[in-house]
């Protein structure tokens, strides 16, 4: 699929003279612009963090909550099944269990309950005493559902991060950067990120019967490796007070303190000491979202929570492990099929449809509800549209899941067509809804419509485009350059690794790997005469048409370093070849 390459504008210097330059460069694409606030981004101690008590509703909430530890009232943590909700539920379990005896959770079913607080399960809580809940990552907008808990005598405090979209929020303690009037200057924390905040402000309220605080400062700093998991799995910004958030939390992940973490990265192959936003994103945080995908997100939150003192707490814990190993390994085994099969049905819905759909509705009857996320996005990845697909939910409605592409704003078009579903919700990237069975193709019909009316106005706009934050030569594409890049790290969403482009490189030592010869590493090298390792990944069929010896191409892709042996050399992983 060819794709578009959108170079930056011209840099701020000209020509860069060295990798500093470059760095800086883009750092200021990407709103960095003052050496101040460049060096606090690269730091490995920043600083940038915002006090607690700023965000609307905390010190009601502490007060709530500091009268129900004293009276003993009995508390429920209600979280949810992704990562971000596991990690906030065992946050706040971690902490509320040094503080009360009387304390239970509750994280619903993806496949019976859905996201977010329902009321059959508010009625379960009040049933077992409970006298005030405590969300994590949810319940913004759930009106009906706190109105029941409080007609049951039941207190609700919200902690949440998602966008309630203009819709009416709940009438409750609501604690939420981007709910309205929410004086919190930062809004990008993800659900674990607004508990720790609330634990924050906790650790400076609640002070022991001989005045020191009931909450030391060693625990809390303790619970930034979580807040670290969730901020990197929810994809939420790796900017402001995230980064401060998660560099400190992948320091304590790297000191390997956490009993279940430690097993769980034992048992997934990964190097302590060596953990960075990349390990978390592609590892531990699909070990972590799998067990909410295939059975129950508890057996995250047991593995969190674990401790491990005696042989039977030792051998839970490595039970634990196997089952998040086992159900990613099925996740993964679940997700290729699925895949294949609605790869399958698009192919056959092309020869019967009279033209291309637009945005590709894909009804997969047999699909396992916990991975059509995951697959839709595979295949919006895969063929340049936005992608839904839709499973059966009993009772004649259907439940669909979907991802969109750069450029078209999946809730704005759901939003165009409101009325088809009973409920619906999501973001520009992502959405979930829940729809009459006959109303499929009404949906079908109206977001091909909107999407062709956008076309019509931006012809590019289901071109792929790959965004190039700097040019450089070969010359300045060394080990060195990468290593500082390294400074830029976490990356992730809004702090992408950075894309580089290297033009008129003329490439020799082509060697293919792979039992499909799908990959291929090859070396770039100047007319000036420095040269390059690079590597292309799954694509090198694709790429025959530039792939052979003393062919001069241009290279767009990133920087890595390749470690073996104790030597480090670069690498350059490529995206695509022009």
């Amino acid at each position: 699929m060819m794709k578009e390459w959108i170079y930056p504008e011209e840099d701020a210097y000209g020509e860069y003279k060295d990798a500093d330059q470059i760095i800086a460069d883009i750092l200021r694409r990407r709103g960095i612009e003052s050496g101040e606030q460049m060096v606090e981004f690269l730091s490995d101690a920043p600083k940038l963090t915002h006090d607690p008590f700023l965000m609307k509703n905390m010190k009601p909430a502490v007060i709530r909550i500091v009268e129900a530890l004293r009276k003993g009232e009995k508390i429920c943590i209600y979280g949810d099944y992704d990562a971000d909700g596991v990690t906030a539920t065992s946050l706040m379990l971690t902490v509320f269990g040094r503080l009360t005896r009387n304390l239970i959770y509750y994280i619903p079913s993806r496949f019976d309950e859905g996201y977010g607080l329902n009321k059959e399960a508010i009625r379960l809580i009040h049933k077992q005493g409970v006298d005030l809940i405590i969300t994590v990552d949810c319940g913004s907008v759930s009106c009906e559902e706190v109105g029941l808990a409080r007609e049951l005598g039941v207190d609700v405090i919200v902690t949440d991060h998602h966008s309630t979209n203009g819709r009416r929020t709940v009438d409750c303690l609501l604690l939420n950067p981007k709910q309205e009037d929410c004086g919190y200057p930062f809004k990008e924390l993800c659900g674990c990120g607004v508990a720790f905040k609330l634990v924050q402000a906790l650790q400076r309220t609640l002070k022991r019967t001989d005045g020191t605080p009931a909450i030391d400062k060693a625990m809390l700093n303790s619970l930034l490796d979580l807040v670290a998991i969730g901020t990197v799995g929810d994809i939420v910004a790796l900017q402001d007070e995230n980064r401060t958030l998660v560099k400190y939390g992948m320091r304590i992940i790297n000191r390997n303190q956490r009993p279940g973490l430690k097993r769980l990265m034992e048992g997934v192959k990964l190097t302590v000491g060596q953990i960075a936003a990349e390990q978390i994103a592609f590892v531990i945080v699909p070990h972590l979202n799998a067990a909410g995908r295939m059975m129950s997100a508890k057996t995250g939150v047991e593995l969190l929570t674990a401790r491990e003192v005696t042989p039977e707490e030792g051998q839970k814990v490595r039970e634990l492990v196997d089952s998040l190993i086992e159900n990613n390994r099925q996740r993964k085994k679940v997700q290729e099929e699925t895949y294949l099969r609605c790869m399958e049905l698009l192919k056959q819905r092309g020869q019967t449809a009279a033209e291309e759909d637009l945005f590709h509705v894909i009804e997969a009857r047999d699909a396992h509800e916990g991975i059509t996320g995951i697959v839709a996005g595979k295949i919006k990845d895969a063929t340049g549209r936005p992608t839904i697909i839709v499973t059966p939910s009993g009772d004649g409605f259907l439940k669909g899941t979907g991802r969109s592409i750069p450029g078209i704003n999946l809730f704005e078009l759901l939003n165009g067509c409101g009325q088809l579903f009973e409920r619906f919700g999501g973001h520009a990237g992502a959405c979930g809804f829940l729809m009459a069975e006959n109303n499929l193709g009404a949906l079908r019909e109206s977001l091909n419509r909107q999407v062709g009316a956008m076309l019509e106005r931006d012809p590019k706009l289901l071109i792929p485009k790959i965004r190039i934050d700097a040019v450089v030569t070969g010359e300045q594409m060394t080990l060195e350059l990468v290593e500082k890049m390294q400074m830029m790290d976490p990356f992730g969403q809004k702090n992408p690794k950075p894309i580089l482009a290297v033009n008129d490189v003329c490439i020799s030592d082509i060697a293919y790997m792979g039992d499909r010869k799908q990959h291929v590493r090859f070396r770039a090298q100047t007319d000036e005469g420095a040269s390059f390792e690079c590597v292309l990944f799954q694509k090198a069929q694709d790429m025959g048409d530039f792939l052979f010896e003393d062919s001069f191409v241009s290279l767009v892709g990133c920087g890595e370093i390749n470690s073996w042996n104790g030597t480090d050399r670069l690498q350059f992983q490529v995206a695509d070849i022009q």
